[in-house]
């Protein structure tokens, strides 16, 4: 179970290879930003943020949001790490106690699902780094513990996110190419294909 990690989905771009934000995007009935607040709630995580950017407004209007909390990046051109610079800020802001880690998920990743969520954040204490991976390569979600939040953020800049941060430290990797896929969508082809 994912007791004490937080989710945080990363919503603010624009998509600019994709032509249109991506939190957006439409696949089997739901907005890209609908299923990534699902499939955190659902794999346990609470609470939930969404940072949200371009096209803020009409993101709020359209998507079902299920009670997430939601931030807006009025820096998002800058790239991902405002955003994840934010989300975290924001849940030191709000302490739930008990929250040990936050688990950061990417909107554009239509074939995540619970089970990848509820599998990495089973990792989830203080001090831990993990992060899922496929076919051996680390990828989304990753878990960040809370003492690892401030170390993020300062590191966190343009589109790099935690990159650098994790670079330089030891990740727990936990396979989930059987429950989940691990694309992420950039271009409509992406989506096409899928």
């Amino acid at each position: 179970m994912a007791d004490g990690v937080a989710g945080l989905v990363l919503a603010a771009g624009a998509g600019r290879r994709f032509g249109r934000p991506k939190a957006l995007l439409r696949r089997g009935g739901s907005l890209f930003v609908e299923h990534a607040v699902d499939v955190l709630r659902s794999g346990g995580c609470a609470p939930v943020v969404v940072v949200l950017g371009a096209a803020a407004e009409t993101v709020l209007e359209r998507a079902d949001l299920n009670g997430a909390r939601t931030v807006h990046n009025e820096q998002w051109p800058t790239g991902m790490g405002s955003s994840l610079r934010l989300g975290l800020r924001r849940l030191n802001e709000t302490p739930t106690e008990g929250t040990s880690a936050a688990l950061i998920l990417p909107v554009d990743m239509p074939g995540m699902t619970a089970a990848a969520v509820r599998r990495v954040a089973a990792h989830a204490a203080p001090d831990a780094l993990a992060a899922a991976c496929y076919g051996g390569e680390r990828g989304h979600p990753v878990l960040l513990g809370r003492r690892h939040w401030d170390g993020v953020a300062e590191r966190a800049l343009g589109d790099r996110g935690a990159r650098d941060y994790l670079r330089e430290r030891t990740v727990t990797l936990v396979p989930c190419e059987d429950v989940a896929s691990g694309e992420d969508v950039d271009r409509p082809a992406d989506l096409d294909g899928g």
